[in-house]
């Protein structure tokens, strides 16, 4: 199987600063239509969960639009759903069997690439029915959003901002979603343009992504890593590059600050510090990691 990577790890730096821009709930307003109209239903139907589906659905947006979880890989966030919905006294109460997806878990453990061509190979090596279920259940939510998933513009200021940064910095998309639909979405709204890569998850992890593009190509003040959940900024962290991020629920005026204010901070070396700080620990205050119903 050839490296779906390969095309960030020959990556050649064009200018001096490098910019990664996460996509769903970040660039794009698409979280909310995804999880709840793509997702949650396919994991009720496919899971079996239908006499739990409250439960499900209040787990599942939880965990992939409302908690510090917010835009993780779709396989560990399944999981996490199983184990909150496991642990619920109401749903314990329905006598309801949650699968433990054990194997599920393992291959998550082992595997960085977590899409589908990667749990493809791994269900004709092993024939295992619990990975079989999640490739179901993982096309089925792709048909899903390919399906359902049309006319939602970026953000305002977000086009603005592309091309802004494109002037100055070499740009990508750093992504968790599938390349396809990633391709889909910044094709239609015509703004693949100002970036030289779109990578998804078929391509690794976003910590994997920056390192196999930026790191040791540019000054680690010279990467910013624009997103709108917390793994975003640890895959900055990660990769000791500069995090801006995008506050769920007020992106637009994230995205106006960022066109008037934050990139040019970026551009000129007064970004990293106190001015950096505050903006996480703004950020740090939007997504809990109690859900409400243990509070």
């Amino acid at each position: 199987m050839s490296d779906p990577a390969q095309l960030l790890k020959d990556l050649k730096a064009e200018k001096q600063f490098f910019v990664g821009i996460d996509s769903d709930g970040c660039a794009f307003d698409t979280m909310e239509v995804k999880h709840k109209e793509c997702f949650i239903p396919n994991i009720i139907n496919e899971w079996e969960l239908q006499a739990v589906s409250k439960y499900a659905r209040e787990a599942a947006e939880f965990v992939n639009l409302y908690s510090k979880w917010r835009g993780i890989n779709r396989f560990p966030a399944l999981t996490m759903v199983f184990d909150l919905l496991q642990e619920r006294e109401d749903v314990k109460k329905r006598g309801v069997n949650i699968p433990e997806a054990k194997s599920l878990r393992e291959w998550i453990e082992k595997e960085t690439k977590l899409g589908n061509p990667a749990l493809e190979q791994a269900v004709k090596e092993t024939n295992d029915t619990v990975l079989t279920q999640a490739l179901k259940w993982s096309k089925a939510v792709n048909e899903s959003v390919a399906k359902i998933v049309r006319g939602v513009p970026p953000f305002p200021f977000v086009r603005e901002g592309l091309e802004k940064i494109s002037n100055t910095a070499d740009a990508i998309v750093v992504s968790a979603t599938p390349c396809d639909a990633l391709k889909r979405e910044w094709d239609e709204h015509d703004i693949a343009k100002y970036v030289r890569v779109i990578a998804g998850q078929e391509m690794g992890t976003k910590k994997e992504h920056l390192a196999f593009a930026a790191v040791g190509q540019y000054k680690p003040d010279h990467i910013l890593m624009i997103g709108d959940a917390p793994g975003d900024m640890k895959a900055a962290c990660a990769n000791n590059a500069l995090f801006y991020p995008i506050n769920p629920g007020d992106e637009d005026i994230s995205w106006e600050r960022f066109y008037n204010e934050a990139f040019d901070k970026f551009i000129n070396g007064t970004y990293a510090g106190d001015y950096e700080k505050s903006l996480i620990d703004e950020f740090d205050k939007y997504l809990p990691s109690i859900p409400p119903w243990k509070k």
